[in-house]
């Protein structure tokens, strides 16, 4: 079992602070908010919310309350765009809108990940 699965929200938050700066986190939901709209949620998944881990790349989920048009290109687009702001750390984006199919990643990403 994973050792974050195991926290609560609020530890998840603290681990999420030494992998990610407030300013890193500010950048990701603005370009969220750029990209999605107002109602995007973002939440921060894999070994960016681990501290015993160094590096990596940034996987984000995307979760939209309503249909998207255009999935592949949005979510390269968000990638690129947090990618740059990232200093060209490589960056995963998974989305999740009620006209997209729902994988175990998706479950994953909710279970253990940390919402900005």
């Amino acid at each position: 079992m994973n050792k974050l699965a195991k926290l609560t929200k609020a530890d998840k938050a603290i681990v999420l602070i030494m992998r990610l700066t407030d300013q890193q986190c500010q950048s990701i939901r603005q370009a969220a908010n750029e990209i999605f709209g107002e109602n995007a949620i973002v939440i921060v998944f894999g070994s960016r919310i681990d501290d015993s881990l160094k590096g990596g790349d940034v996987d984000l989920l995307v979760e939209l309350p309503s249909t998207i048009e255009k999935p592949a290109w949005l979510a390269a687009k968000f990638s690129a765009k947090v990618s740059r702001l990232m200093a060209g750390r490589h960056v995963d984006v998974l989305l999740s809108a009620p006209n997209l199919a729902q994988l175990p990643i998706h479950q994953q990403a909710k279970l253990t990940g940390v919402t900005l």
